[in-house]
């Protein structure tokens, strides 16, 4: 099995011959590279979230986290209507005021409320440490996690993500979930390579746990995940505008000179 680096190197490689590729054809700006760049070098280290304390893991739930807290300090917010959040005012406390008997009520007046400090660093906690130990009990390293149907789980993720928590554009979620599928894709061809023993020409006991369909050894795990991706798909954008810009992007229709009264197209 290819160990963290190799998996990141590799990733972040196929990732940027992808985007040039997509600059090359004229289907995304220079700019929108590094990012699908980044998405595909995270897709590329998603399979091993299963492994316990792993760097992607880790990372993942922390980003998680990072996220779930932002949501719900947003959804109190407006809920509770404080306005201009993130004015420097109510995020800034008057450090001129030592005085602890006032300290309170300076607190309140100018700071997000103590309540509201509580819940989000409680629903950070959660998301990153409970949820993230109950995950590790739950699943077992190359399982339903390392399989296409978890690349595609993982794909329309991101693209909804993408398209209705970052605003992104229809075309560009699915571009941002596509490159986040090469990247998981990779990283499972990658294993399965590994898995081979080239010096003394046998397959390891780790060949075909990699790649594959989903996980026959728990197949609960995988209906759950087939659910899931389902639910994904049937809440995703559209995808038909994508897959027509992509293949006019890849053949283009060329219009040569009229014969017989008819354009031909080539």
């Amino acid at each position: 099995m290819a160990n963290f680096k190799t998996h990141l190197s590799v990733a972040s490689i196929a990732s940027s011959g992808a985007a040039s590729l997509a600059v090359n054809i004229q289907l995304i700006d220079l700019l929108d590279a590094p990012w699908l760049i980044l998405v595909g070098t995270i897709g590329g280290l998603l399979p091993d979230i299963d492994s316990d304390n792993s760097k992607p893991a880790k990372l993942l739930f922390l980003l998680l986290a990072i996220i779930s807290a932002l949501t719900v300090l947003s959804i109190f917010s407006i809920s509770h209507e404080i306005t201009e959040l993130f004015n420097p005012d109510k995020l800034v406390c008057d450090l001129s005021i030592f005085n602890t008997s006032s300290l309170l009520s300076a607190l309140s007046e100018k700071c997000i409320s103590l309540s509201l400090l509580l819940i989000v660093l409680t629903t950070f906690v959660i998301v990153r440490y409970l949820l993230f130990a109950v995950f590790n009990s739950l699943t077992v390293h190359r399982g339903v996690f390392h399989s296409i149907l978890a690349a595609i789980f993982f794909a329309l993720l991101v693209t909804c993500i993408a398209h209705f928590y970052l605003q992104q554009t229809i075309e560009f979620s699915w571009l941002s979930g596509l490159f986040v599928c090469i990247g998981f894709i990779v990283h499972l061809l990658l294993d399965e390579v590994f898995s081979v023993d080239l010096s003394n020409s046998r397959m390891k006991k780790s060949f075909g746990t990699a790649l594959k369909l989903c996980s026959y050894n728990s197949w609960s795990a995988s209906i759950i995940m087939l659910l899931c991706t389902l639910t994904l798909y049937y809440t995703s954008p559209p995808l038909a505008s994508t897959i027509n810009r992509i293949y006019l992007q890849i053949a283009p229709t060329q219009h040569i000179a009229f014969e017989g009264g008819n354009e031909k197209s080539i």
